[in-house]
């Protein structure tokens, strides 16, 4: 894609110091046909690197560039997303500081400094995912066996990277939610909850279902004792994409859901605010491209913007408008299928969102009621 240089006063301020290179102001976009409301805050990506989410083997930076610029460069030097998160680490092997063929010090040996600082340098935020659906049974384990030293690992990983931890523990079915607290205890007690979000260590985030209907112990959790606005424990939630790309009158659904809660089950699961939450959207499923990647015109991320900006709080929170969006996934999710390896890269869809959203780079205090 042919990529427009910063207009000349841009880079002059930049040079002096006055204007981060990687902040220019918006032009003229699709915002206006979007209706008013509270903007996204968070407009991120989870990202696989090329190997299915395993992060087995070290890359180049030049290399990753080469696959990713997308990311970091919506067309105009401007980047597409204010986070990545990083998915997944292993939770036995971070338990065990585990060295082997793909892992050093219980990391996948691809989530390197030199990634991460490929983002932050641009202003784009790091977080690192420990779980995904693949290491449901590895989370059990490492919770059963030693929970509070997981969480001590976890802490230890976000300080020397400088990144943040997302909870990506898929159990649906029993959830060892006293020990999943351990694990909080246990990073909190090192990187305290920071409304500020200028420590990037004490971000930590949980996913949660699509909607309320699938890991119900452990949304009915979260929203009850760690997604509270009087008593903060994590940032927020992503709500999962669900199992297949949704509609808009699906999409917008599942994320009632959450804000609505559930008091016909027993025990309830109680409201969410939507200032605490993030909705889900596909960027890379199955074999044709998707226009959530290549086209915001006709993108999901353009058909829900009216709600996400303006969905009220129904019994929490104060402010309308959910955090913002999150895309699964950057680069190459699964063996099957495109990811957002050049040519399908998503400079069109979720780089045009982030300019028609407004999106801040780098992401700002977030929204707290």
């Amino acid at each position: 894609m042919r990529r427009r240089s910063f207009p000349v006063r841009h880079r002059f301020l930049a040079a002096l110091g006055l204007l981060p290179a990687f902040v220019i102001p918006s032009a003229p976009s699709q915002a206006a046909e979007i209706a008013a409301g509270n903007s996204p805050q968070v407009y991120g990506a989870w990202h696989c690197s090329d190997d299915a989410c395993t992060w087995g083997r070290v890359r180049t930076v030049a290399e990753f560039d080469s696959m990713n610029h997308w990311l970091i460069d919506r067309g105009d030097g401007r980047p597409s997303v204010n986070v990545v998160v990083l998915s997944f680490v292993e939770p036995q092997k971070l338990l065990h500081l585990t060295d082997d063929a793909t892992t050093v010090d219980g990391i996948p040996k691809g989530m390197t400094s030199e990634i991460v600082q490929y983002f932050t340098s641009r202003g784009v935020r790091v977080m690192l995912s420990i779980g995904g659906i693949t290491y449901t049974d590895e989370w059990d384990a490492a919770l059963t066996e030693n929970a509070t030293q997981l969480g001590l690992n976890a802490a230890a990983v976000a300080s020397r990277l400088g990144v943040g931890i997302e909870i990506d523990y898929e159990q649906n079915t029993d959830p060892n939610l006293p020990a999943l607290q351990a694990f909080i205890d246990a990073y909190r007690s090192v990187h305290p909850y920071d409304a500020s979000g200028s420590k990037p260590a004490a971000r930590l985030t949980i996913d949660v279902a699509a909607g309320d209907r699938w890991l119900i112990g452990i949304n009915r959790k979260a929203t009850a004792d760690w997604l509270r606005t009087d008593k903060p424990v994590l940032d927020y939630a992503n709500a999962m994409v669900p199992a297949r790309q949704p509609s808009l009158s699906a999409a917008t659904a599942n994320w009632q859901e959450h804000v609505d809660g559930k008091p016909q089950f027993s025990p309830p699961v109680l409201p969410l605010a939507p200032a605490k939450f993030t909705g889900g959207l596909y960027v890379a499923y199955g074999r044709s491209p998707l226009p959530e990647c290549t086209n915001f015109a006709n993108s999901l991320q353009k058909s829900t913007g009216s709600y996400v900006q303006n969905v009220a709080p129904n019994g929490a929170g104060s402010s309308s408008g959910m955090l913002g969006y999150m895309f699964w996934a950057a680069e190459k999710p699964s063996d099957r299928g495109l990811g957002t390896q050049p040519p399908n890269t998503c400079e069109g869809g979720v780089g045009a969102g982030a300019t028609a959203y407004s999106v801040p780079v780098p992401m700002p205090a977030l929204r707290q009621n």
